[in-house]
């Protein structure tokens, strides 16, 4: 895998699965430092973390204090910015609206590291469904460090 500056993680509101993505991967040490950030889709006005996402991650020692989402700009692409959606029709509409965006730079998270599955948006569910969430997603990042740190 080519070396990236920039990792972004893009999922719907930018309130849940990318900030949890994003606060996982920082919680790794990477061979060759890398921008970690999230962004949401549609982000109409900036909002905390889901509530019951970081309750998930502070029980887990992740802290975000502070996080507000962001809404995905055309700035955000760039060669060395690897964007990772959640969803397959989420890398779609990157692909669609955003003129910057390189099709070689942007993919589903978990088809990126050989998973099956998506991550499962928990929007709504129990807070167990939000800690499932995190195990998944946990799992998921693993891989992506072993492969960001493989290219070294």
């Amino acid at each position: 895998m080519k070396k990236y500056d920039k990792i972004i993680f893009v999922a719907e509101s930018g309130t849940s699965r990318a900030p949890l993505a994003a606060g996982i991967l920082s919680e790794y040490t990477l061979k060759h430092p890398v921008e970690i950030q999230a962004r949401g889709l549609v982000v109409l006005f900036p909002e905390p973390l889901n509530q019951k996402t970081e309750a998930v991650m502070i029980s887990n020692g992740i802290n975000m204090e502070g996080y507000m989402s962001t809404q995905l700009v055309e700035e955000d692409f760039s060669d060395d910015t690897l964007v990772l959606t959640m969803e397959h029709n989420q890398m779609e509409k990157i692909l669609e609206k955003y003129e910057n965006a390189d099709p070689e730079n942007v993919h589903v998270l978990t088809e990126l590291v050989g998973d099956e599955l998506e991550i499962i948006n928990p929007y709504g569910g129990t807070l167990q469904q939000y800690g499932l969430c995190y195990e998944t997603m946990r799992k998921t990042i693993k891989k992506l460090v072993n492969l960001l740190n493989e290219g070294e």
